[in-house]
């Protein structure tokens, strides 16, 4: 795949001799209103790795190799239309240094603690970035995940600092997208999101009541199984929606059917855009400017 090409050695020189930088190349960084003129966002998300989430279409550690996903996230950020990004901070400074994110709007991920597989996956800690960090590095919003098991109590725990995190960020007039499901574990113990009309209906509910004031929340919601049913799930909230990607795997086929998924719930008067991370990054055939042409094309 051509494209740019990240130093990692430089990068990690930078780091040990200049930690510094980072903050420099934040307070240098242009910045953009969060919905520019097309009133549309398109959002590269590739806050994976930090949760352990490493895998792409069964390929247990496709998101493993930094220098290639820098180089990936490079490519894609450089395309027309994309707006920004979704990372954690240690990939958000790794683009900073790399003047990725200028006139980009930049979304810091804040919850990871929840490990994918751990017994522990459902309290998920904000161990990720801060109110207060976003809001000293100039970053444009947060992204939080709330996963909801009406039989594990650490859903509870994650309910309420997701609340506490909703307030802050409304404290400093900084939107936050939470990205809520419905989530069962099945007789092998693993987690699974339940992507039913109904389960998306009630974790879509649940998250907009979130807090002392809804003013500056987004929901980051999935297409359900049944297309045709995403009008009557977000037909839940009059708050602004995007759409989010998921591993739509290796099988082109399989991608184009979620392409044609996301273009009709587009259509949908509270959805303002897409977050899409592992299926434009890592796609099929492993364009990924191809995919990212593709997916800006839906909006």
């Amino acid at each position: 795949m051509p494209g740019t090409r990240v130093d990692a050695g430089a990068l990690a020189r930078t780091r040990a001799t200049d930690p510094g930088a980072v903050a420099r190349a934040a307070e240098r960084r242009r910045r953009r209103p969060l919905v520019g003129d097309s009133g549309r966002l398109m959002i590269i998300a590739a806050d994976h790795p930090a949760r352990g989430a490493l895998s792409v279409g069964g390929t247990p550690l496709a998101m493993a190799d930094r220098t290639v996903l820098l180089e990936r996230l490079c490519t894609a950020l450089a395309r027309p239309g994309v707006d920004g990004v979704l990372a954690t901070a240690d990939i958000l400074d790794d683009l900073l240094l790399l003047g990725a994110l200028d006139d980009k709007v930049v979304l810091g991920s804040m919850n990871r603690g929840g490990l994918a597989g751990a017994s522990f996956e459902l309290d998920d800690r904000f161990t990720g970035l801060r109110p207060r960090d976003i809001s000293r590095l100039g970053f444009d919003a947060g992204k939080l995940l709330l996963r909801i098991d009406y039989d594990d109590p650490g859903s509870l725990r994650t309910m309420e600092a997701a609340a506490r995190t909703v307030d802050a960020m409304a404290e400093l007039g900084l939107p936050v997208f939470v990205e809520p499901f419905i989530s069962r574990r099945g007789p092998d113990g693993r987690l699974r999101n339940d992507l039913s009309a109904a389960a998306v209906t009630t974790a879509i509910a649940i998250a907009s009541g979130l807090a002392g004031t809804s003013a500056y929340t987004w929901l980051k919601v999935p297409v359900t199984d049944d297309a045709d049913d995403m009008a009557r799930v977000l037909a839940a909230s009059t708050l602004p929606a995007v759409l989010l990607g998921g591993d739509t795997g290796r099988d082109p086929a399989d991608q184009r059917r979620v392409y044609e998924r996301w273009r009709g719930a587009l259509a949908l008067p509270t959805v303002q855009g897409l977050v899409v991370g592992r299926s434009l990054l890592y796609p099929a055939d492993d364009d990924v400017a191809g995919a990212v042409d593709t997916a800006v094309g839906l909006l």
